[in-house]
C-alpha cells in the first residue's frame, strides 16, 4: 500500500466510513488524546425527531382557545386529548407519554430554544448538535466531544445509522455509526481487510498510514465487540414493525447485552408537516409511542430502567397558527422530553407555551437547549459540561 494513500478514499473503498472514524480532525492528534474513562453504568439515550415536530400538537394547551383559533382544522379536539394538568395535556398517539407522566418517569420541558433562532432545517438542527450559537459554526458535536474526553473504545457511542450525525464527531475521537451488528462484523471481516491487517503487522509505515492501520484496527475491534455483545441478550419483548422499533429493539439487546457503550443516538425522520400534518403526525407519534413503550419496558424487566435516561428533542418547533394547506410552517420553540426511572422532577419542568406573547407569530424561547445539555453532562453523565460545551450553562436544579 503506498504511503501516499488517501485516508478517505481507504475507509470509503473498505467500507468503514460508516463506522464514524473517517470524520477526525487532526487526526494525527489522536494518538496523543488522553480520555478519562467514566466509571459510570448510566446510558443515555438520545433521540432526534428530524424535520421539526410541531411541539403544540403534542403537550397541547386543549384549555386555551387562542390554541383552537390559531388552528382550527389541525387542533387536537379538548375531548380526545389525555389531559396531564388543568391546562395542558397529550396528544391522544402519545398514550405511552401518559403512562411515564403518571409513574414519575418523565420531565417535559416546554419552550426550548436559543437566542436568535434559524428556521432552516440544516443550520438549527447543527445548532443543536454542536451545542454553538446561532453565528458560530463548529465542527465538532456536543456529544463528540464528550467522546473526545471519555471514550475508551470507538464504540463508546454508537448511532443507529449508516452515517454518523455532527452530534457524535469529535475533534480526535468519534461516535461510531452502524445499522445492522452482522453486516458490519462481515464488512470488517472481508479478505480485503484481512489482508489489510497482514500487511500492517508485517511492515513499518510513516506517522499518517499508520494512522491508518490504527483507524482500521479500532474499527475491526469494535465491529467484532459489537456483533458478539448483540448475540448476548435476544429480547422477547414484542416491537412494532418499522425502523424505529428495529432501531429501539438494537438498543435494548446491546444495554442489555452488556455492552460498554454508554451512549446511543437514534434518527426519527419525516416530521417536516406543512401539508395535512395530522394524519402524518398521527401516524409519526403512534409509531414513535409503540417503539419507546417496547423499549422501556425490555428495561425495566431487565433491571436497566433506573440507570438510562431518553433524551427526545426536535430542531425547532411549528409555528402556532396553522396554514394554508392544513399544516404548520418552521417555528421556534419547542419540548424537550426526558425520560427515566431516576427522574427527580417528574411531570413540568416550567410553565405552558405563551399563546400571546409571540415572537413574530412563534412560540418564544424560555429554557436554552443547552441548559438542558450541561443537565444530562453534569448530572447524569457526571462529566464537567463546561468544558465539553466551551462556556457555562446553568443547569436545570432537580430534574436529574
Amino acid at each position: 500500500m503506498k504511503n501516499n494513500i488517501n485516508r478517505r478514499s481507504f475507509l470509503t473503498r473498505t467500507g468503514l466510513a460508516t463506522a464514524g472514524s473517517l470524520f477526525v480532525p487532526n487526526f494525527l492528534k489522536a494518538f496523543d488524546q488522553q480520555s478519562t474513562p467514566l466509571n459510570s453504568e448510566r446510558k443515555l439515550i438520545v433521540i432526534q425527531w428530524s424535520g421539526g415536530n410541531d411541539g403544540l400538537n403534542c403537550i397541547v394547551p386543549y384549555k386555551n382557545n387562542l390554541y383552537y383559533e390559531a388552528r382550527p382544522t389541525i387542533a387536537i379536539d379538548s375531548k380526545k386529548v389525555l389531559p396531564l394538568t388543568d391546562d395542558l395535556g397529550l396528544n391522544p398517539k402519545l398514550s405511552f407519554l401518559r403512562k411515564l407522566y403518571d409513574q414519575g418517569e418523565i420531565s417535559i420541558v416546554n419552550n426550548v430554544g436559543y437566542p436568535d433562532p434559524d428556521r432552516s432545517h440544516f443550520r438549527s438542527m447543527d445548532i443543536w448538535q454542536t451545542a454553538s450559537n446561532a453565528d458560530e459554526f463548529l465542527s465538532s458535536g456536543w456529544l463528540g466531544r464528550f467522546v473526545d474526553a471519555h471514550a475508551a473504545t470507538n464504540h463508546y457511542a454508537i448511532e443507529l445509522d449508516d452515517t454518523l450525525s455532527l452530534a457524535l464527531k469529535g475533534d480526535t475521537k468519534s461516535g461510531f455509526a452502524m445499522s445492522n451488528p452482522r453486516q458490519l462484523h462481515q464488512t470488517t471481516n472481508n479478505e480485503l481487510i484481512q489482508a489489510i491487517q497482514k500487511h500492517h503487522h508485517s511492515h513499518e509505515h510513516d506517522e499518517k498510514v499508520a494512522y491508518l492501520y490504527q483507524t482500521l484496527s479500532n474499527t475491526v475491534s469494535s465491529a467484532d465487540y459489537i456483533f458478539e455483545k448483540s448475540k448476548t441478550y435476544k429480547t422477547k419483548q414484542n416491537y412494532p414493525k418499522g425502523a424505529l422499533g428495529k432501531q429501539m429493539k438494537q438498543v435494548a439487546e446491546l444495554i442489555i447485552g452488556g455492552c460498554d457503550t454508554q451512549v446511543y443516538y437514534v434518527n426519527f425522520s419525516g416530521f417536516d408537516t406543512h401539508v395535512n400534518q395530522t394524519n402524518k403526525q398521527d401516524r409519526l407519534l403512534e409509531e414513535y409511542s409503540n417503539a419507546l413503550e417496547a423499549l422501556v419496558n425490555d428495561l425495566k424487566k431487565n433491571g436497566f430502567w433506573d440507570d438510562t435516561l431518553i433524551m427526545n428533542f426536535s430542531e425547532f418547533g411549528r409555528r402556532v397558527a396553522e396554514n394554508g394547506s392544513r399544516g404548520t410552517d418552521h417555528g421556534q420553540a419547542n419540548n424537550v422530553y426526558l425520560m427515566s426511572g431516576k427522574i427527580k422532577k417528574a411531570g413540568f419542568y416550567n410553565t405552558a407555551p405563551d399563546l400571546v406573547n409571540l415572537s413574530k407569530g412563534d412560540l418564544k424561547y424560555e429554557v436554552d437547549f443547552r441548559n438542558i445539555y450541561a443537565t444530562v453532562l453534569q448530572d447524569w453523565l457526571q462529566t464537567n459540561d463546561q468544558s465539553i460545551l466551551g462556556r457555562p450553562f446553568d443547569s436545570l436544579n432537580g430534574i436529574l
